[in-house]
């Protein structure tokens, strides 16, 4: 049935609040246990789908076993665990045990979902459970319907409960910019900051949207330290038919998946502006830096540049990167500049694209996408970086948040590919667009918009990577209220960074005078 997926998703959302008001449980905890339920209501669509394509080859007592399930990218579901039986329990039934059950089963007989799945339903109210399951219910959608709500619902929970946007949920039409950028058709994905996996997701949507099978075109690697988060991520693979190699690890310091030069393509959105990264952990006994930061490491408290340091080491020598950066690290001064122009040296910086605020549902400060291809380096773009300024391009979508369209996505994407010499692509609708702006199906500079400057012009803007140092603006207009107050809110984020910094060295000289004093 055609349903409204942003008034159904709301309305689960609410249902859902009801444990915050009926239960012991914070949003935090009650997060998976919900998330679960709508993977679990995915997991039967797909089953039943891969259940109709397998009955004919099987007669009599033969049976599918669960690894000709899972083979078609399908969890497996043991009878007690189909979202079907469970919404058919009489109202008598203690639905919390008869879920807690439900997620045993799934997990004993798929194994990449061991520890994955909640236990925690036996606490929560039958009635908001028996809610959730009608609620979920009815829908009949093709397509990746379910997913779109499964990524809602952890935006909502990281909108209303986490406090730093890039270390839980990016939003979809960022990802899906990257990825159409990056156009990862085939390889091994990396993410050492994965979170809740939607790098991975999205990338599989592109390879499916050009027709080919994501299982067996890309292999996934994640690393996560938060073993919660990990868990969604998991959970979230298996929504989509998908699996990896994802690990719980701290990326500053451990390096489960052996990353140098090993990956065709890395995506990542890190904290932004992480401080307090010990970095007596980097170096060896003798004080050498580790290989993972062939660059030099930052000499200020702060890890935006050991995390560029990860991402252009994990690449191989045909590798592509995709990254998330706080506004302000593209024009960085000091040890970060040094290391800025040691990566636009190595010729693999490939386009840098400025993104404007309210595009992040917790942080509503601008940001900047960096994209790195190794390959460049040696071809006739190897000296030369691609700027886009997108802080125009988006849709409103209520007062405090921003998005892009399918046609966005696919217009900034186009302008990629043209600077790389590829067809464009128009199924979204960016033809007209693309018309207009590039009458003549080749790329050219347009002001306020894009700029392609060679190193010579970034060494002499003393090596920034800001795309409005290069793009300008339209001819025969100044910046408008709309560019100021978003500079002002990047300035405001790095104040209130420094002061920060400040107030911790401050803490750190009283310590060490007070410790002076008692000698």
């Amino acid at each position: 049935m055609a349903t409204d997926l942003q008034d159904f998703s709301w309305r689960l959302y609410s249902a859902a609040d009801q444990l915050w008001t009926n239960s012991t449980l914070r949003p935090d905890q009650y997060a998976q246990p919900v998330l679960a339920l709508i993977a679990l209501r995915q997991m039967e669509a797909k089953f039943e789908q891969v259940h109709a394509a397998l009955a004919p080859q099987y007669k009599g007592r033969l049976k599918p076993a669960p690894e000709d399930y899972q083979a078609r990218g399908a969890v497996f579901l043991p009878e007690n665990a189909r979202f079907s039986r469970l919404l058919k329990l009489p109202g008598a039934a203690d639905l919390g045990a008869e879920l807690n059950a439900a997620m045993k089963a799934i997990a004993d007989n798929n194994p990449d979902l061991a520890g994955v799945l909640p236990q925690g339903y036996a606490g929560l109210p039958n009635d908001v459970l028996q809610e959730l399951l009608r609620l979920l219910a009815p829908l009949k959608i093709e397509g990746d319907a379910y997913g779109l709500i499964f990524e809602y619902f952890m935006g909502q929970f990281a909108s209303s409960y986490m406090q730093k946007g890039g270390e839980f949920f990016t939003p979809a039409s960022i990802v899906r910019l990257m990825v159409d950028i990056l156009e990862p058709y085939h390889g091994a994905i990396f993410d050492p900051a994965c979170g809740s996996g939607g790098m991975f997701t999205h990338s599989a949507e592109f390879v499916a949207r050009h027709h080919r099978e994501p299982s067996k075109e890309i292999s996934i690697y994640g690393v996560e330290k938060m073993s919660d988060t990990l868990k969604l991520c998991r959970m979230n693979l298996a929504v989509h038919g998908l699996s990896g190699e994802i690990r719980e690890a701290n990326s500053y310091y451990d390096d489960p998946h052996k990353l140098l030069g090993r990956f065709d393509f890395v995506m990542a959105n890190p904290p932004f502006n992480q401080p307090e990264v010990d970095r007596a952990k980097l170096v060896n006994d003798a004080g050498k830096v580790d290989a993972r930061f062939p660059l030099g490491l930052p000499n200020v408290n702060n890890a935006n540049y050991i995390w560029i340091n990860l991402f252009y080491a994990a690449l191989n020598e045909k590798g592509r990167a995709g990254f998330v950066m706080a506004s302000g690290a593209e024009g960085a001064s000091g040890g970060e500049r040094e290391i800025r122009s040691r990566l636009i040296g190595t010729g693999a910086v490939d386009c840098i694209v400025a993104v404007g605020p309210k595009m992040f549902l917790t942080v509503g400060v601008p940001a900047v996408l960096w994209f790195l291809d190794k390959a460049k380096a040696k071809g006739p773009r190897g000296d030369r970086v691609l700027f886009i300024d997108a802080r125009h391009v988006f849709r409103q979508v209520d007062r405090a948040h921003r998005t892009f369209d399918a046609d966005h996505i696919e217009f900034l994407g186009n302008i990629a590919r043209l600077w790389r010499g590829e067809e464009i692509e128009t199924e979204a609708g960016s033809g007209p667009r693309m018309a207009e702006v590039f009458p003549k199906g080749k790329y050219r500079d347009v002001p306020g918009l894009c700029k392609i400057a060679s190193r010579e012009e970034i060494e002499a803007q003393d090596w920034s990577l800001s795309p409005g140092r290069y793009v300008g603006v339209v001819p025969g207009q100044a910046d408008d209220d709309s560019d100021f107050r978003e500079k002002l809110e990047a300035l405001q984020e790095e104040l209130g960074r420094l002061n920060a910094e400040a107030a911790q060295l401050q803490a750190r000289v009283e310590q060490n005078i007070a410790d002076l004093l008692e000698v």
